[in-house]
């Protein structure tokens, strides 16, 4: 028998595993303490624990409708215009997706055909550029300014040309920590106005904000709300990444294209999960008192690294850190995220994944949503190298 070769053209070709896989095996490979991935080592509420069990045991186990559970999306677009006075139909306007890396892909997907330049705002996390890609886009990168990580509109506003279909934004950002203001909604509004540029909008840290400081949504901007895909995430607002939900809003004429993609990707999301995520919902506090609950935790870790040779600015949101470790050594990021994990005990993420190409800025991200006692201890064996 003639052997046959077979082989696949990869729709990928230069991506592999993600840094976050990486360190978190790294972490475990060396028993480490892990703050390199993204996701809290303590339980999620005892209370929506008990609601999906009990929608579980009540018999709430077979599909959901495809756009999601009518009550849960209601209760989410009460929630958005009592926050942001962005109104949006709960019927067709808004659907539960199986986590926001789902609600990214589809979105991209919906409006994406090839040739088509999508602005990547870098650092930038690691699942928007693969989705571009594989639908034919075409990514351009614009790096945030450096030290404050602020959008760089001047560079922006010279990358969009005829081909440029969407901007891609994350506010609260991963992996900085900062977050957008009112003048980046003007300066987004002054650049899109008059065009066919969409907005893909990534707040899946919406709650997640510090020292006073408010989430301003792209959907607060009626100039944006028309041209954006927002979108949210239940994982990191509930401690519960794990049952991967969440959910994206549009305006009816981008969400019939959204679920269009949406119906054959997933279909439907976790129904007992559903229900219970829209009578937890009820209760406010559940949702608007998460950001002292992370800025405790991120002031409990820059107190306990206090003195040391890191440098610090206090991450503005996110339940990530920036620590500047130019003083400590002269290794790219890279290597030195390996040696803290090998060697000190401490796995954290490079920055360098977040970017298109070799960063030289001597900083690594620590995700604080942790166990107050492995924050002081981490805390503690990073003060004294």
């Amino acid at each position: 028998m003639t052997k046959q070769n077979i082989s696949i053209q990869s729709k990928l070709p230069s991506t592999g595993i993600s840094i976050f896989a990486i360190m978190s095996k790294m972490a475990a490979d060396y028993k480490a303490i892990n703050l390199s991935q993204g996701f809290p080592d303590f339980n999620c509420s005892e209370e929506l624990i008990e609601l999906a069990h009990k929608f579980m045991k009540g018999g709430m186990n077979q599909y959901a409708p495809m756009p999601g559970l009518p009550s849960l999306r209601k209760i989410i677009s009460d929630k958005i215009l009592k926050l942001y006075k962005a109104d949006y139909n709960f019927e067709t306007e808004i659907t539960i997706t199986a986590g926001a890396t789902q609600a990214l892909y589809t979105a991209i997907s919906a409006i994406i055909h090839s040739g088509n330049e999508v602005i990547i705002i870098e650092p930038a996390y690691d699942s928007y550029v693969p989705a571009v890609i594989a639908n034919g886009g075409v990514p351009i990168y614009s790096e945030m300014t450096d030290g404050g990580f602020t959008i760089n509109w001047s560079d922006v506003s010279k990358k969009i040309s005829k081909k440029t279909k969407a901007i891609i934004i994350n506010s609260p950002h991963n992996p900085t920590g900062s977050v957008i203001s009112e003048i980046d909604i003007k300066m987004l509004e002054e650049l899109t106005e008059g065009t066919n540029i969409f907005i893909i909008s990534d707040e899946v840290y919406e709650h997640i904000t510090f020292d006073g400081l408010p989430h301003i949504s792209i959907s607060s901007s009626a100039e944006l709300k028309k041209r954006s895909f927002v979108i949210s995430s239940f994982g990191k607002t509930f401690h519960a990444t794990g049952w991967k939900v969440g959910y994206c809003c549009a305006p009816e004429y981008l969400m019939n294209e959204f679920r269009k993609l949406h119906q054959f990707i997933v279909f439907a999301v976790n129904t007992p999960v559903q229900y219970a995520y829209a009578e937890f919902l009820l209760n406010e506090n559940n949702y608007l008192r998460l950001n002292d609950f992370y800025q405790k935790k991120r002031d409990l870790f820059l107190q306990s690294i206090s003195g040391s040779r890191f440098k610090t600015e206090p991450a503005r949101g996110t339940y990530f850190q920036l620590l500047d470790y130019s003083k400590i050594s002269d290794q790219n990021d890279m290597e030195f995220s390996e040696w803290l994990t090998k060697e000190i005990g401490v796995a954290v993420i490079p920055l360098r994944p977040f970017y298109s190409k070799n960063n030289s800025q001597k900083l690594i991200r620590v995700c604080f949503a942790k166990k107050d006692e492995v924050l002081l201890q981490a805390g503690k064996i990073l003060k004294s190298i």
